[in-house]
């Protein structure tokens, strides 16, 4: 018997991919057909695919051409694989022509033809293009303007700025650039809003009222009753509303939040993060006002694994906070503490003091080390008593987890159902949170 073997990714599967399959079929006698994991698509920079895994095998199933389907994780498993299935033929398309050479040491190789003018990336393309508006004076903004390249079905629409004149070039070539909300909201179906957060409020709901979806720097309010207001008008106007935190995008972050799940390091008893930066603080009380805090600038962060690991029902909780001044919301340093059931949880923030900005997860059996910046997670340690046990994990992060939240946003647009990697509970708390902290609730002044 004569065993053939084939990779791919077989996003929305089409003629081409059946014609392939159908002559890879043709070589031999077994048709085993690698499809590759979500995972594995990321780390080679293959952010745009619109299935799920279980989608794409389901689709490659149906085909009935597939004797054997396995999933494709890792670099070099393709060699793991020929000599785990005692293959004979390895083929692929001839756009990777030459590519597959080295495998001609472990089977034959063969490079198929593909069907001209059909391919997944053409489909993609060829579906509606989101145009997305950018809110706001923050150099986030470039960083949003630059991933959106890599994005497919995502065009910038334009910005709105109050300090126009400090734009980077890139922002004032946009096809609209103005000071006026309403007329970016006309050009465009949904809005990237990085605007002070006192001012979040407002932004959104003038969006979601003119049915523009919206994905907002957390946190998307400051007050618990104007969180939930935002929800149920996002609901009502059939819009998509999601918080926007890069770090719930890196490939790392994600496996580790599996990796505790699958019990690797026991029970978990505390989680502890910290962000901090080292920013000039405007002596103008007035000027003040207009810059993010700690708390909203690092906060939704630093409490992001908390809430995804211990969940969001905690007993107490105590906010300790160094204010500039005692009339001000702008807090140098905050340390929040939070105490469970069965476990306790801590994060610190400042823009005026620095601290490493590690993240670490105490199990019964071990914990887990994020070193600084933890926030752009792309390795991570599990340790054990037995040092000789320490496990290592890299995963690649491309734009820093920025594009990855761009794709889940438009994919969340197209099926018109909220796919974020932040649950609704969380954004909710992280609003709750904030809103305790501006009203002093179970707060400590230092």
């Amino acid at each position: 018997m004569i065993k053939v073997i084939t990779y791919g990714t077989y996003d929305l599967l089409h003629y081409g991919h059946i014609r392939l399959l159908e002559r890879a079929k043709a070589l031999g006698d077994y048709l085993i057909v690698g499809i590759t994991a979500d995972g594995f698509d990321k780390a080679r920079g293959k952010i745009n695919v619109q299935q799920s895994l279980m989608e794409r095998i389901e689709a490659v199933r149906a085909t009935g051409l597939a004797d054997e389907i396995v999933v494709e994780e890792y670099e070099g498993q393709k060699i793991d694989d020929i000599l785990r299935f005692d293959v004979d033929i390895f083929t692929v398309g001839s756009d990777w022509k030459g590519h597959f050479d080295y495998l001609n040491k472990y089977c034959k190789v063969v490079y198929l033809d593909r069907t001209k003018g059909v391919s997944s990336s053409k489909i993609r393309t060829g579906q509606r293009v989101v145009k997305l508006g950018l809110l706001g004076d923050s150099s986030i903004l470039t960083k949003v303007a630059n991933e959106c390249c890599y994005v497919n079905g995502i065009q910038i629409s334009g910005i709105c700025a109050h300090n126009i004149s400090q734009l980077s070039g890139q922002l004032k070539g946009l096809p609209c650039v103005t000071q006026d909300y309403n007329e970016l909201i006309d050009v465009s179906d949904a809005i990237f809003v990085i605007s002070h957060p006192i001012h979040h409020y407002h932004h959104i709901k003038s969006a979601l009222r003119c049915g523009k979806h919206v994905l907002c720097e957390s946190p998307i309010a400051i007050e618990t009753k104007k969180y939930q207001e935002l929800s149920e008008l996002a609901k009502v106007q059939n819009c998509v509303l999601m918080d926007a935190i890069k770090t719930a995008y890196s490939t790392a972050y994600n496996r580790l939040l599996l990796l505790i799940k699958s019990g690797i390091i026991g029970d978990v008893y505390s989680v502890d993060s910290t962000c901090t930066s080292l920013r000039e603080i405007p002596k103008d009380k007035d000027l003040l006002k207009t810059v993010w805090n700690s708390m909203c600038a690092w906060g939704p962060t630093a409490v992001l694994p908390v809430f995804q690991i211990l969940g969001t029902n905690y007993t107490s909780k105590q906010i300790q906070t160094k204010l500039v001044s005692n009339d001000s919301d702008y807090d140098i340093f905050t340390k929040v503490s939070f105490v469970y059931p069965h476990s306790v949880a801590s994060f610190i923030v400042g823009q005026g003091v620095k601290s490493e900005g590690q993240l670490i997860i105490s199990g019964t059996k071990g914990y887990i080390y994020v070193p600084a910046p933890w926030w752009k997670t792309d390795y991570f340690e599990v340790r054990y008593e037995n040092t000789s046990e320490t496990k290592r994990y890299f995963y690649q992060l491309d734009g820093e987890g920025i594009r990855y939240e761009l794709v889940s946003f438009v994919k969340s647009i197209e099926k018109l159902s909220n796919r974020s990697y932040i649950e609704e509970e969380v954004s909710q708390s992280i609003t709750s949170l904030v809103d305790d902290f501006y009203q002093r609730k179970d707060v400590v002044l230092l």
